[in-house]
């Protein structure tokens, strides 16, 4: 999360840096409780919340997103891992907002019109918060006016599409189409993903990347965010 300095990790404590690596751990294991425990300690420690969701939660989270994306975790734990992460960020959020803390980027995502499959697309907006996120989750069965609207509200970095039905894929077309006549689609992003889905439909259909897993979303999600950022860096 470049513009916000923290700490380098090896110039913490010692006690500090057992204690994040023992977040990691227990965020990697989908412990809830631990979780939310070493933040509330750290916290106690003095330490930024920004700090806390860097070195403890994010660092935590790339491992899981690597290990699921290598095949040693699978989708269950993955969610446990996301939901530990979450419960955590219920006790940071309030607190970010007041410091300011940036995030990488605002991704607006929903299941598609017509599909109302959500464990795929929960699953990618839960990595992504996780990975230093603003997720504007908009559900399942949404339409176009509604994704248009929150990509417009939430000024998106990233829009997410997700269907698990042969039949919905389709409306991404019709979703990208009414980004070009908003006058939106060079401003945002276009990720798309779902079972049935393949690069030469996301190609087809004018998506800017199909994510076959939520690890991959994550990985190309920060890659947008990187050129982004590169292109609007002065020299």
């Amino acid at each position: 999360m470049a513009g916000f300095e923290v700490t380098p990790f090896e110039d913490l404590p010692e006690e500090l840096q057992e204690l994040y690596e023992d977040m990691q751990d227990d965020l990697y294991e989908g412990l809830a409780d631990q979780v939310v425990e070493g933040t509330r300690r750290a916290l106690a420690m003095g330490r930024s919340p920004h700090e806390i969701l860097t070195y403890g939660l994010v660092a935590g989270m790339d491992i899981v997103g690597e290990d699921f994306g290598a095949g040693r975790l699978f989708v269950p734990e993955v969610l446990m891992a996301a939901k530990a992460m979450k419960a955590a960020m219920e006790v940071l959020r309030p607190l970010l907002t007041q410091t300011g803390a940036p995030r990488i980027g605002t991704f607006v995502i929903g299941t598609v019109k017509g599909d109302i499959h959500d464990i795929g697309k929960n699953l990618v907006a839960m990595m992504l918060e996780g990975a230093g996120f603003e997720v504007v989750d908009l559900g399942i069965n949404t339409d176009a006016d509604t994704f248009i609207a929150a990509v417009r509200e939430h000024n998106a970095d990233l829009l997410g599409m997700s269907a698990l039905l042969t039949t919905t894929m389709p409306y991404m077309k019709v979703v990208i189409d009414r980004l070009k006549e908003e006058g939106l689609r060079d401003k945002v992003k276009v990720l798309v993903g779902g079972a049935p889905l393949s690069e030469a439909f996301a190609e087809e259909i004018g998506a800017d990347a199909y994510c076959e897993d939520a690890a991959v979303a994550v990985e190309v999600a920060k890659k947008f965010m990187a050129l982004k950022r590169a292109e609007t860096t002065p020299q």
